[in-house]
């Protein structure tokens, strides 16, 4: 019975520690939105935050979502061909990139990239005690570091989903009418008459979701970083991990929101 209280007890251990976590993370985040609306307000680290995470991104985003729509485009044909409703790949591509694969792919992309430099910078930072000299000349850290990065992530992910949707849209358009014989003014008009507004505003929703979940576990791990290069590690790994699972978390989260109500 020994190894069965044993095996409990690390279940009880690990959940514990998520729920402490989840706590630590929803304060901190709270803390985060309470110094956005406080001066001072450091407008040069909120631009070059913009264009870390929004302008950088772009060709990882681009890339990602021109082969996923092609990608998608070529496997619902095929599928449909089975039933014979090849004619349903502009409205599936159109609303599966739309309502789906674009905010998650393109908040993936952002943990992948954006989540990884965030943490691996303030965590060095914190190693070298640049984060103490901060503190020294009274200037507060979390204003500094973590408010102009969560800001960018809130302002910039739901623009890269929503280019990330029209480039994904595009890709299976290419496919489709170059390799699959569709008609290109009826594809586009198919994929016009089949998006809905709430398909539109979930997309931005969820891209500012994941956005503030993808820059702040950033922030947060890269704050509470172990010592010396292996501590840094930890963290950017840590970041990386939590920031994936929470995005995908959020995802079927607000996919039932907007979706089965």
């Amino acid at each position: 019975m020994s190894w069965i209280t044993a095996f409990l007890a690390a279940i009880g251990r690990a959940v514990m520690g998520g729920l402490a976590l989840i706590g630590r993370l929803a304060i901190y985040g709270g803390q985060t939105l309470s110094h956005v609306v406080r001066p001072p307000i450091y407008l040069k680290e909120i631009l070059q935050s913009l264009l870390n995470v929004g302008y950088f991104s772009l060709p990882v985003v681009g890339l990602t979502a021109i082969f996923t729509g092609g990608a998608l485009a070529l496997q619902i044909y095929s599928g449909g061909s089975r039933f014979n409703a090849e004619a349903v790949v502009p409205q599936i591509v159109a609303i599966g990139m739309v309502r789906e694969l674009g905010p998650v792919l393109v908040g993936l992309m952002v943990a992948a990239r954006v989540t990884s430099s965030i943490a691996a910078e303030i965590a060095t930072m914190k190693v070298t005690e640049q984060i103490d000299a901060l503190v020294t000349l009274s200037t507060h850290p979390m204003k500094y570091l973590t408010v102009p990065r969560v800001l960018a992530g809130l302002i910039m992910v739901p623009v890269l989903v929503g280019v990330g949707d029209i480039i994904g849209i595009l890709g299976g358009y290419v496919v489709g009418v170059k390799s699959l014989g569709f008609n290109a003014s009826a594809y586009l008009q198919n994929t016009f008459d089949f998006i809905e507004t709430r398909d539109v505003v979930s997309s931005l929703v969820k891209g500012a979701a994941f956005g503030f979940i993808a820059t702040l576990l950033g922030c947060y791990y890269g704050m509470n970083t172990g010592r010396g290069a292996q501590g840094v590690g930890r963290a950017t790994k840590s970041a990386v991990e939590a920031a994936a699972v929470l995005i995908l978390a959020a995802n079927f989260l607000l996919t039932s929101i907007f979706f089965t109500i």
